[in-house]
């Protein structure tokens, strides 16, 4: 067994290594970029080293920098995660010439796999089926097309390196032919560097599965049963589980088999997954090969989940030359599992990735749900890297329970600062063609619009209670001489640690002015307190922890979360994330103020809508001196202070982050 092994990637990816390394007795040791310095992935390992500035092009994927930090560190091996180098048969093959094991096939077998084409070939000379196709000598657009026509419209036009979908075009009309070949070239040369295209039959309606696989160097060779990949979106995944809900048991043995053929054929070593098509259902069903894929799959947990096999430390095993403890009669699986992917996206705005600080991350902590992230409270989501913070796996017995698990896990599951497709994520388990298992790799696009219109609320009652009262909370801490932020912070805020005096009972009532995404202005709410007409109870709500309140309406009863300045409190409430404005009026004496110093900035990304102000101008305080625009509602920066401005950082239209200076006054 290795001594110290260097993991050589961000986030999930390497927090899910190092923590296979830990239960193995293994040293970790991370790498990272400028930008990931205070990265949770850095905190947990033992050690780590620095590859560079915060582009991937000079970080992660800086592979002389990854072998020099192996090289200081005296590491004997490089697991590369997934993503970034782990597909890299260039990598894979400076690792071993550099006397360092990398942990995953050997350099000859991932080039090999890494052609699609050479993929599809190899799986076919194995005598497990291809989707029908062709890769035409002739690599000109025209070239293509002939290869298109012969085999018949609806095509899907390929390029054959890559991944992930990037230039997969569908073509079903002749017109469209020509600008679906140049544009997938072009798409391919950018991403991949190569423009190599081949032509596949379309296949309406098809499901995606995949077949996880282990083997060692020693011969031996087990599938550990599939996975379904079906829910995805623009071919990129969203949701996995595993057993494959419509698999019969004489399905479930040929691709297995099939799966182990194509290993065998390639030589394989380490882990991997075979991805096919499938067409049909029941024991008549038809799966081709879609291609392989040469590193540990993001979905790996729900395989681990029911079989109880560690991949992570599987890997670690293999690559250093251990046989694999099980043969395939061995490996039985149990019960039901899925998994979510947790981004840091805007469903309502076409999943637009989502950049800022975490101001409030908290996981849920439930019997059969597993979190797998690559954040933390106070960090944040860079725009340099994939916007993925975190996977949910939810287990049960049955796969209805394991669903049922994943919704009420993603209710409690807050993440406050920046907008994530958790709302989405719920209102998709709950969709009646999910529960039924009715589905299909279109299923999300077609869907979509519905899905999402869901999403399009105002804040109800409880969240506009829940903003007054975090206003409160913010307002006796101002008073009290600690805690910052909107919310608790972890210890000057606990009564349990504060050496300030603390009495278990309500904030006074505090009035609040609230609006929501749409800058409708709501009548004042007392949080804490009952009002409104009479006879109908407004809704009543208690602070129960570090940034958690409990809200009671009528018979209802639910946590809710609130973290945020006043002019952009974001609210958790029953699976949604709301963003809530609050403030005070005129002369009230426990007004916060906007900001607490001369160097304004906003509170999130958004977009200037306006600038009035401009350097040399005096200012009062409350004055509006900049718009912002985000998340359909309008963000005020206000004055602190009668003042004079310095400088103006910002222009209209100009996208700006949070914490970024954009007016100064002095």
């Amino acid at each position: 067994m290795f001594a110290r092994i260097l993991i050589a990637n961000r986030g999930e990816s390497a927090v899910r290594v190092i923590r296979a390394c830990r239960e193995l007795g293994v040293e970790p040791v991370a790498v990272y970029s400028d930008a990931d310095a205070a990265a949770l992935h850095v905190s947990l390992a033992d050690r780590a080293v620095r590859l560079g500035p915060a582009p991937a092009a000079d970080s992660y994927l800086a592979a002389d920098a990854v072998l020099a930090a192996a090289r200081e560190t005296g590491a004997e091996a490089i697991h590369p995660g997934y993503g970034f180098l782990s597909e890299n048969h260039d990598f894979a093959a400076a690792c071993t010439a550099a006397g360092v094991a990398f942990i995953g096939p050997p350099a000859d077998v991932i080039a090999r796999m890494g052609s699609k084409i050479a993929a599809r070939q190899l799986a076919s000379q194995a005598g497990v089926p291809v989707v029908p196709g062709e890769t035409s000598a002739d690599q000109t657009d025209e070239g293509i097309a002939a290869a298109a026509r012969r085999l018949g419209l609806p095509v899907l036009i390929k390029p054959s390196a890559g991944g992930g979908g990037i230039g997969m075009k569908r073509v079903r009309e002749e017109p469209a032919l020509l600008p679906a070949i140049a544009q997938s070239r072009r798409e391919a040369l950018a991403s991949f560097g190569d423009g190599t295209l081949y032509v596949e039959r379309l296949i309406d309606r098809p499901r995606h599965v995949e077949i996880q696989i282990l083997a060692d160097h020693h011969g031996h060779v087990i599938h550990l049963f599939e996975r379904e990949c079906s829910l995805q979106r623009r071919h990129q995944k969203v949701v996995e589980e595993t057993p494959f809900p419509a698999a019969t048991p004489a399905l479930r043995a040929r691709m297995g088999e099939a799966a182990v053929a194509v290993a065998r054929a390639a030589g394989y070593r380490n882990a991997g997954t075979v991805e096919f098509l499938l067409e049909g259902s029941g024991d008549n069903a038809r799966f081709y090969f879609l291609e392989m894929n040469t590193r540990l799959q993001v979905e790996h947990p729900i395989t681990e989940q029911t079989t109880g096999v560690d991949l992570v430390a599987a890997q670690i095993r293999i690559a250093a030359g251990e046989p694999l403890p099980w043969s395939q009669p061995d490996v039985v699986p149990r019960g039901h599992a899925i998994e979510v992917r947790v981004y840091a996206e805007d469903p309502m705005h076409n999943d637009l990735p989502q950049a800022g600080p975490l101001l409030l991350y908290r996981e849920p902590s439930m019997p059969g749900i597993r979190i797998d992230a690559g954040v933390t409270e106070g960090g944040e989501v860079s725009v340099h890297y994939d916007p993925m913070m975190a996977k949910l796996i939810a287990w049960a017995e049955t796969r209805d329970a394991a669903r049922r698990r994943a919704i009420e896990a993603l209710r409690a599951y807050p993440i406050l600062g920046i907008r994530t497709n958790i709302p989405f994520l719920i209102g998709l388990l709950e969709h009646p063609r999910v529960i039924s298992g009715d589905i299909d790799t279109g299923f999300i696009d077609f869907e979509r619009a519905a899905l999402v219109a869901g999403l399009d609320v105002d804040p109800p009652a409880e969240v506009l209670a829940v903003a007054a009262q975090a206003a409160a909370v913010q307002g006796a801490q101002a008073a009290a001489g600690h805690g910052v932020g909107g919310h608790f912070s972890r210890t000057a805020a606990d009564p349990w640690q504060s050496l300030r005096g603390w009495r278990a009972e309500p904030l006074p009532p505090v009035a609040r002015t609230l609006s929501g995404p749409r800058g409708e202005p709501e009548p004042p709410h007392r949080a804490g307190v009952r009002g409104g007409d009479p006879g109908q109870a407004r809704p009543t709500v208690t602070v129960v922890g570090n940034g958690i309140y409990r809200v009671s309406h009528g018979e209802r009863h639910h946590l809710a979360w609130a973290a945020g300045p006043p002019s952009a409190r974001w609210v958790y409430f029953d699976g949604r994330v709301y963003l809530v404005s609050a403030t005070a009026p005129e002369d009230a004496p426990d007004r916060p103020a906007a900001h607490d110093d001369m160097a304004l900035a906003s509170p999130m990304p958004a977009t200037v809508a306006a600038v009035k102000v401009a350097p040399g101008r005096l200012v009062v305080r409350g004055e509006v001196l900049i718009m912002l625009e985000a998340m359909k509602m309008e963000l005020p920066i206000i004055a602190p202070r009668d003042g004079r401005v310095k400088s103006v950082a910002c222009a209209p239209g100009e996208l700006v982050q949070p914490g970024v200076p954009l007016v100064e006054l002095e």
